[in-house]
């Protein structure tokens, strides 16, 4: 009777430690999970043409593959029911892995091309950029 006793409390002490393990393994992957995101929304000028609007879209999705440090972009358009979009149109969501990755995206050559490509058409910009967990 002690032997099974001894045995059942020896195999529970070891689940508890292992799943203490990796409880703490699963913490520190999402820790690493963590991302950051830069979001940008746009305002378009009312004399912003469908076809002007589409160049920039293709302009900003195009930056992932002129600049290493994106981890990953996507975008879409406001269709919110509740009209608190004050004319906000576009949003697009950039991910880095680092503020370093960051700091080099935001005076890259191929960021300030794609900026040039958005100026004559912007009316107003609104960017947020926060540290996301997944």
């Amino acid at each position: 009777m002690k032997k099974t006793v001894k045995f059942i409390l020896t195999a529970l002490s070891v689940l508890f430690i292992s799943t203490l393990i990796q409880s703490n393994f699963s913490n520190l992957a999402f820790a690493q999970k963590k991302v950051l995101r830069h979001v940008v929304l746009f305002k378009f000028k009312d004399t912003a043409t469908a076809a002007e609007v589409k160049k920039v879209e293709e302009a900003f999705m195009g930056l992932k593959k002129k600049i290493k440090e994106v981890k990953s972009v996507e975008w879409g358009l406001n269709n919110s029911p509740e009209n608190l979009n004050q004319g906000f149109t576009h949003c697009f969501f950039v991910s880095f892995a680092s503020e370093k990755n960051r700091e080099i995206y935001l005076p890259h050559p191929a960021h300030q091309a794609f900026v040039e490509v958005l100026k004559p058409h912007l009316d107003k910009v609104l960017v947020v950029d926060y540290w996301a967990g997944k």
